[in-house]
C-alpha cells in the first residue's frame, strides 16, 4: 500500500515518518514548497524531529514530498492533517479541510481510503468532507470510496507521545470503511480503538481537549482565589497530587496556547447551537483562560509600581514564545497576547526563546513578524522586568535570578532558585 499524507506539519510529518519506518511508501503533500524541498533534501524544520530521522526515510524513497496534488492517483489511502483554526469571530474555519478535499477529489481512484485527522465538530467528516469528495470525484463514499475519521493525538515535546504507542481512535463512515482504516493504521499503531461512527471519533477528540481546557481554567481561577488568600497554588497542587485516586494535576499559566486546547472546544460550542444547546462549561472555561494574560499584565504593573516604575517606558523581556516548554511551536501562544498588551501600555518589549530565533508572520500578531530573540547574557539586567511565560528546561534560571531586576513567574520556574527577597512575583 502506498499512502499520501496531506499537510506536513506537527501532526502530518511525524505520522509520515512512522509509516515510512514501517516500510509503507509515503507521499507527503503540502502547499508550502519550502517544506517539500527541505524534506526531499533530508532536512527537518521541526525542532524535536532530527535531520537524521528525516534522512533515514528519505534516502531510499520511503518518504518523498510534493506540491502536485495530481499524484493522489498513485496512492491507495489519503490522510488529511491540515490546520483547523477559528475565525476572528471564534467560529470554525473548515476552509483548509474543504480546500484539501476539493484538491484531492478529482484524482481519487476507486477504492481509495480517505481519513481526516484534523480536529473538527461532529459531522465534519460524514457531511462536509464527504460532500466535497463525492461532488469532486463523481463517486460515492461507502461504495466507491472509503471514508473515516481518526483524531491526531500528537503532543510535541512529550516523549510518551509517540505515534506507535498512543492508542488510535478510529471511526468509519460504514463498517467497511472502518475495516479499511483499521488495516491502514494497524501497520504503525500498536492499539486501535474502533468506534461506531466518524461522529463518535470526532466527539472523542473534542472531549479530550474540553477536559483539559475546563480543568486548566479551574486551576487558573483557583490561582486567583488562593493568591488573594496568600496561598501558593503550586504548593496546593503538589500536595493534592499525592492522593493516589480521584485527582489529576493540572497547572495554571499565563493563558492557553497550542493548536488544540484553546480552539477545539469552541467547535462543539458552535455546533451545539445548531441543536439549541448551550455549552456553559466550555464558554466559561474559555473566558477564564482568555483573561489570564490581562491578569499577568496587572501583576507586572503591580511589580513595577512596587519599584516606583510604570509599565509605560519600561523595558520588559518575555521569556519564552513557545506555547509550552521545550518545543518550537508558538501557535496560539499566550506570549503574543502578553507582548501585545504590554506594548499597548507603552512598554518596550523584547523576547528570548532558544527554540524560536525569529518570529514568523502570523494572522493575529503580524506586528511582531521579523522580531528576533535576544541573546541570553548579562544584558538582561538592563530590563526593568522579566516575565517568564514558558519554562524551557534549557534556560539557566539561576543566572536569571542573579541578573534580573524583577521577575514575574507564571510557570513556577523560579521555585528552586535562590534569589533576593521580593525579586520574584508569581502570576
Amino acid at each position: 500500500m502506498k499512502i499520501c499524507i496531506v499537510g506536513l506539519g506537527y501532526v502530518g510529518l511525524p505520522l509520515a515518518i512512522q509509516f515510512a519506518r514501517a516500510n509503507v511508501p509515503v507521499l507527503g503533500l503540502d502547499v508550502d514548497a519550502a517544506k517539500v524541498d527541505l524534506i526531499n533534501q533530508g532536512q527537518s524544520y521541526i525542532k524535536h524531529i532530527s535531520r537524521t530521522t528525516i534522512e533515514d526515510v528519505v534516502k531510499d524513497n520511503r518518504l518523498s514530498a510534493s506540491t502536485d496534488f495530481r499524484r493522489i492517483k498513485e496512492v491507495e489511502a489519503v490522510i488529511i492533517c491540515v490546520p483547523t483554526p477559528l475565525s476572528k469571530n471564534r467560529e470554525p474555519d473548515i476552509s483548509f479541510v474543504l480546500e484539501t478535499g476539493r484538491a484531492i477529489a478529482p484524482h481519487l481512484v476507486k477504492g481509495t481510503l480517505v481519513v481526516l485527522e484534523s480536529t473538527r465538530y461532529p459531522g465534519t467528516t460524514d457531511e462536509d468532507l464527504r460532500t466535497v469528495l463525492e461532488d469532486g470525484s463523481g463517486m460515492k463514499a461507502g461504495m466507491d470510496l472509503h471514508l473515516a475519521f481518526s483524531p491526531e493525538r500528537e503532543d510535541p515535546g512529550n516523549d510518551k507521545s509517540k505515534v506507535m504507542i498512543v492508542p488510535k481512535v478510529i471511526g468509519g463512515y460504514t463498517p467497511a470503511c472502518l475495516e479499511r482504516a483499521q488495516a491502514l493504521y494497524s501497520q504503525v499503531v500498536e492499539t486501535l480503538v474502533p468506534v461506531s461512527s466518524c461522529r463518535v471519533a470526532e466527539a472523542t477528540k473534542l472531549l479530550e481537549n474540553i477536559f483539559r481546557s475546563v480543568n486548566i481554567a479551574l486551576v487558573n481561577e483557583l490561582k486567583l482565589v488562593y493568591g488573594a488568600m496568600g496561598i501558593d497554588i503550586w504548593e496546593v497542587i503538589e500536595a493534592a497530587k499525592t492522593k493516589p485516586f480521584g485527582f489529576m494535576p493540572f497547572y495554571p499559566g499565563p493563558g492557553l496556547g497550542g493548536h488544540c486546547v484553546p480552539i477545539d472546544p469552541f467547535y462543539l460550542t458552535w455546533k451545539a447551537r445548531e441543536y439549541g444547546k448551550h455549552t456553559r462549561f466550555i464558554e466559561l472555561a474559555g473566558e477564564i483562560n482568555t483573561a489570564m494574560p490581562e491578569y499577568v499584565v496587572h501583576r507586572a504593573a503591580d511589580a513595577l509600581n512596587a519599584r516606583n516604575k510604570a509599565v509605560k517606558g519600561s523595558h520588559i523581556l518575555i521569556l519564552g514564545l513557545a506555547y509550552k516548554a521545550n518545543v518550537d511551536d508558538e501557535r496560539e501562544s499566550p506570549s503574543y497576547a502578553l507582548m501585545s498588551l504590554l506594548s499597548e501600555r507603552g512598554a518596550e518589549v523584547e523576547y528570548h526563546d532558544p527554540y524560536i530565533p525569529l518570529i514568523k508572520p502570523t494572522r493575529q500578531h503580524s506586528q511582531f513578524a521579523g522580531k528576533k530573540s535576544m541573546e541570553w547574557n548579562q544584558t538582561i539586567q538592563n530590563f526593568e522586568l522579566v516575565l517568564i511565560a514558558t519554562n524551557h528546561s534549557c534556560v539557566n534560571y539561576q543566572e536569571l535570578g542573579d541578573w534580573a531586576q524583577c521577575i514575574i513567574d507564571t510557570r513556577n520556574a523560579m521555585a528552586s532558585v535562590q534569589v533576593a527577597l521580593g525579586k520574584v512575583w508569581k502570576a
